[in-house]
Order: structure tokens, then sequence, then C-alpha cells
């Protein structure tokens, strides 16, 4: 599952609106609505404030090739 549907899912899942979201993890509704559209250049550190809400956070991934 990609990063941006990931977090749609929980958001909705626990009925929170974009702008609830942003409250929560101290991040601008701007950067919410870009991580969920899938932009690819965002600060790894905000993204992380953000899965910390659900429990998560980034790290490597082996790339199957």
């Amino acid at each position: 599952m990609i990063l941006s549907q990931f977090l749609k899912e929980k958001r909705k899942l626990l009925k929170l609106t974009q702008q609830d979201l942003a409250d929560k993890a101290g991040v601008g509704i701007r950067f919410v609505r870009d991580l969920e559209q899938g932009k690819e250049t965002l600060r790894m550190d905000k993204v992380n404030q953000v899965l910390k809400l659900f429990g998560h956070e980034l790290g490597p991934i082996i790339i199957e090739r």
C-alpha cells in the first residue's frame, strides 16, 4: 500500500478531517493535502509526525527487482 492511500484510509477510519489530522500532528493543512495526494517531495520529519499518530514511522524497505 502506498503512503498516501494508507494515511487517507487511517484518517477516514478515525473520522478525522484533513484539518483535524493537521492539528493533531502539528503540521499544516497544505502538508496533509500534499501527503494524501502523493506528492513525491515531502519532509520526512513531518511525514513521521503524521505517521506517529497511527503508531508508524518511515523506514527502509526492500525493493524487489
